[in-house]
C-alpha cells in the first residue's frame, strides 16, 4: 500500500508539473493578444452557450452518428472524474468509497459503467470514420485532409486504455470483495466474476499496478492533450463562453484598436487596422487558433473548398495557429525590434496566408455556423482583407473598380441615382417617395437596394413586392433618388473606410427621416438580405436603430393574417428552395420563404444541403464583384444540385442569389441540361396565386 501511494503521488506529481509549465505559458500567449470588448456581455446567454453546446454538445449532434459519439466521450470525462476520485482514495485505502454513501449507491456505479463501455463504442465510430474519411485515398473529400491524423490515433489508443485500465482495477477490486459497489456497476462486476480465478496473490498485484497505470495514463493523456489540437477539451468551454452573440453569425464586429472603436472620422496614430501579422490579433482570436479541433467540419461545408478553390477554413485557422506557435518567444517575451512576419503572400515569398485563400471566402458562415467550438473564421478574414485594403493596398483588381462605382455613384453598378425609381414604371398604382420626415401613416419604409433599383432580374422581385403590398394594403414608402448602397460590398471586400463613409450618412438620414420614432416604430422592408443584415445588424453600431423585415417574412405574416389570399393553380409546380446566406445562416430566417411557397399551391423539394447546410451562390463577401478564375463556379455547382432535384422552378430570396443561380442556370442550358427551368423569387410565386384570386387587378410582370 506505502509503495502504490508513493508512486502514484510521484507520477502525480510530475504529471500536474510537466502540465502546470504548458499551462502556464498558454496563458500567457492567449493573453499578448490584443484587447477586445463584447466577449463577457449578456452572462444568461453565455451560460445558456455552455448548456447547450458544451454540455448539451448541440452543434456535433447535428452530425447524428459522430455527433453521439463525441456526446458520449465528453460526458465520459464528467462523469469519469468520480472514479478517480475513487481510484486516489484507494492509493490510501484499499476499496476506498465516495463519502456520504455516494460510493457505494447502484446507480452511480452503473452509469460509469455505462458511460464508458459507450465511449468503447464510440472509440469503434471513430476509428470506422477515420479509416473511411481517409486522405490517402478520398483526398480533398475528406474533412480530415490536411489534419494531424497520428495524435488522432494516439488519442483514441489512450482513451480505450483509460477505459481497459479503469476495468481492470474495478473488476480485480470485485474479485477481492473490496469493491465498493455490490449492485449495479454490471461490467466492473462482471471482469471481476472473471478474474475470480487469479488468486488473491495476483489479484493484489494487478489492482496495483491497473490503478497505477489508469493514473499514469490519464497524466500522459493530460499532457499530450496540453501539447496538441485537442486542447480543445480545455479551451472549448472558454472559447464557447466568449463567442460572438447572438447565435447567428449576423454583423460584421467594428474595428477596434486598443480594445476600442476605431474613430474613422480622427484615426489615432498607433490605431491596428485590420489584422497585418499575428500579433496584430485580440486574444479571442488567438483563443480560436489554440481551440481548432481540426476536425474538419467547417472545410467539408465551406463552397470554396467543395469547389477546388485554395480555401479551407480549417486549413486558414491551422496556418495561424501555426504562426502564432513561431512567433510566441517574440510576443511573450516583449522583443518590441522583432518585425513580424506579414501573414498575407505567396508562400515561396514567406507569406502565411496566400492571397488566393483571402479573397475565396464568400462569407457565407457555412463554416462558422458548423464549428463545434465557436471558431470566428470568418471575422478573422475580413480582418486581414481589412488589412490588405486599407494599409497594403492590395486587392483583386476587380474590387477597384467596385470601390469607384460606390465612391462616384453610391452603389456597386456604377448607374446613376436617377435610375433609381425606374423599376416603379407602369406599376398600375402609384409608389409614395418621401422628401422629409416620414408620414405617421406609413408603415413601412421600403428599402429598394441597389440591385432592386439597378438589376433587371431584382427590379421584377421589388415589383411584385410593391404590387403585394398594394393589394394587402399596407402603407409604404420609398426613398427614391435618396437612397444609396448600405455599405455591405464596401465591408465585406475589406474596405472599412468607405463602408464607414456610406453608412454614417445613410444612418444620419435614416434618423432625420424616423425622428421621434422608438427603434420598434422604425420599420423598413427589404427584399435583399445584405441589406437587412446591415441595416438591422450592423447599423447600431453608428448609432442607427431600426426595426428591419425581410419581404418574406412580412409577406408571410399578410397570408397569415388573410389580407392576401393565394390560390393554387391545378397543378402545383415542383419547386426547390435556395437559402441565401445572409438570411438563413446570418439572420435565421428560414421558414417565412418555405411557409410562402406552400401556400402558392408549389411542391418544395429540398436540396441535400439547404437550410443551415445550404450551400452558397458564390455572391458574398463582395465575390459578385470578383472573377471566379479557379476550380468549378460555386453557381454551377448549386445549379447542378437544384438540376438534380427535377424541379421546374428554383426560387430564392435574394438578388444577388437569383443573379448568381440565373447565369449558372444558362450555362447549363448552353450545354442542353435544365432546360424548361427558371429562377424566380418567392414574391413572384405569391404575386401569381394572388392574382389567381383577383385576375382583374393582375398589372405586374410575373417573369
Amino acid at each position: 500500500m506505502v509503495v502504490r501511494l508513493i508512486i502514484g503521488w510521484l507520477i502525480t506529481i510530475v504529471g500536474l508539473g510537466f502540465a502546470g509549465v504548458r499551462i502556464r505559458w498558454l496563458v500567457r500567449l492567449v493573453q499578448s493578444g490584443q484587447p477586445t470588448t463584447g466577449r463577457t456581455a449578456d452572462i444568461g446567454a453565455r451560460v445558456w452557450a455552455q448548456v447547450t453546446e458544451v454540455f448539451g454538445q448541440r452543434k456535433l449532434l447535428k452530425w447524428s452518428i459522430p455527433g453521439l459519439a463525441h456526446f458520449f466521450t465528453f460526458w465520459a470525462f464528467v462523469i469519469l472524474l468520480t472514479v478517480y476520485l475513487e481510484a486516489y482514495g484507494s492509493l490510501f485505502q484499499s476499496g476506498f468509497a465516495i463519502w456520504w454513501g455516494i460510493g457505494s449507491w447502484p446507480p452511480l456505479g452503473f452509469l460509469q459503467d455505462a458511460i464508458a463501455t459507450l465511449t468503447f463504442c464510440s472509440l469503434i465510430v471513430f476509428a470506422v470514420i477515420r479509416i473511411r474519411q481517409n486522405p490517402a485515398r478520398i483526398e480533398r473529400k475528406s474533412r480530415f485532409f490536411g489534419s494531424h491524423l497520428g495524435g488522432a490515433w494516439l488519442v483514441l489508443l489512450l482513451i480505450f486504455l483509460v477505459i481497459l485500465t479503469m476495468f481492470l482495477f474495478r473488476g480485480s477490486s470485485a474479485a477481492l470483495g473490496t469493491f465498493p459497489y455490490k449492485s449495479g456497476a454490471w461490467v466492473s462486476i462482471g471482469m471481476g466474476h472473471a478474474l475470480s480465478g487469479i488468486g488473491t496473490a495476483g489479484l493484489e498485484v494487478l489492482e496495483t499496478v491497473a490503478l497505477l497505470a489508469h493514473l499514469a495514463v490519464a497524466f500522459g493523456f493530460l499532457i499530450l492533450v496540453l501539447h496538441s489540437k485537442h486542447l480543445h477539451i480545455f479551451l472549448a468551454p472558454l472559447n464557447v463562453t466568449t463567442k460572438r452573440l447572438p447565435d447567428a453569425l449576423g454583423p460584421l464586429l467594428p474595428m477596434e484598436s486598443d480594445g476600442k472603436p476605431i474613430d474613422f472620422e480622427d484615426p489615432g496614430e498607433d490605431d491596428t487596422f485590420g489584422r497585418g501579422t499575428i500579433a496584430d490579433f485580440t486574444w479571442k482570436g488567438m483563443l480560436d487558433f489554440e481551440t481548432c479541433t481540426e476536425c474538419g467540419r467547417c472545410q467539408s461545408q465551406c463552397p470554396a473548398w467543395n469547389t477546388g478553390k485554395p480555401l479551407s477554413p480549417k486549413l486558414l485557422i491551422m496556418d495561424l495557429r501555426d504562426q502564432l506557435t513561431s512567433e510566441a518567444p517574440y510576443l511573450l517575451n516583449g522583443k518590441e525590434d522583432h518585425e513580424f512576419t506579414a501573414l498575407v503572400g505567396k508562400k515561396e515569398d514567406g507569406g502565411v496566408i496566400d492571397p488566393d485563400v483571402l479573397w475565396a471566402c464568400t462569407s457565407c458562415g457555412a463554416c462558422v455556423e458548423q464549428c463545434p467550438v465557436d471558431i470566428e473564421h470568418v471575422d478573422h478574414i475580413m480582418d486581414m482583407r481589412r488589412h490588405q485594403v486599407l494599409i497594403e493596398s492590395e486587392f483583386p483588381t476587380e474590387l477597384g473598380t467596385l470601390f469607384k462605382n460606390l465612391e462616384n455613384k453610391g452603389n456597386p453598378w456604377g448607374q446613376n441615382n436617377s435610375e433609381r425609381m425606374d423599376w416603379a414604371k407602369d406599376l398600375g398604382f402609384e409608389v409614395p417617395v418621401l422628401d422629409g420626415e416620414i408620414p405617421e401613416d406609413v408603415e413601412y419604409l421600403f428599402w429598394i437596394g441597389c440591385a432592386g433599383a439597378f438589376d433587371d432580374n431584382a427590379r421584377k422581385t421589388v415589383r411584385a413586392t410593391a404590387e403585394l403590398l398594394h393589394i394587402a394594403g399596407v402603407n409604404f414608402a420609398v426613398l427614391g433618388k435618396n437612397e444609396t448602397c448600405t455599405g455591405d460590398p464596401a465591408r465585406r471586400s475589406g474596405n472599412e473606410f468607405l463602408f464607414q463613409m456610406q453608412a454614417q450618412e445613410t444612418a444620419e438620414n435614416l434618423n432625420a427621416l424616423f425622428e421621434g420614432r422608438e427603434p420598434v416604430q422604425r420599420r423598413i422592408v427589404t427584399t435583399c438580405p445584405h441589406c437587412l443584415n446591415t441595416l438591422g445588424r450592423e447599423y447600431p453600431q453608428l448609432g442607427g436603430n431600426y426595426t428591419v423585415t425581410h419581404h418574406t417574412q412580412l409577406l408571410n405574416a399578410l397570408v397569415r393574417d388573410g389580407k392576401l389570399t393565394p390560390v393554387a393553380p391545378a397543378d402545383a409546380a415542383s419547386v426547390t428552395y435556395h437559402d441565401p446566406c445572409y438570411l438563413g445562416r446570418h439572420n435565421k430566417v428560414y421558414t417565412p420563404p418555405r411557409e410562402l411557397a406552400g401556400a402558392t399551391g408549389a411542391r418544395l423539394t429540398e436540396m441535400p444541403r439547404h437550410a443551415d447546410r445550404s450551400l452558397c451562390c458564390g455572391a458574398g463577401g463582395a465575390r459578385m464583384w470578383m472573377e471566379e478564375k479557379i476550380g468549378k463556379r460555386i453557381n454551377v455547382e448549386r445549379v447542378d444540385e437544384a438540376l438534380a432535384t427535377e424541379a421546374s422552378t428554383v426560387v430564392t430570396g435574394c438578388p444577388f442569389c437569383k443573379v448568381m443561380i440565373s447565369d449558372g442556370l444558362t450555362q447549363r442550358q448552353s450545354e442542353d441540361k435544365g432546360a424548361g427551368v427558371d429562377v424566380r423569387d418567392v414574391s413572384q410565386l405569391l404575386l401569381e396565386a394572388v392574382h389567381r384570386s383577383q385576375p382583374a387587378e393582375s398589372t405586374a410582370e410575373q417573369g
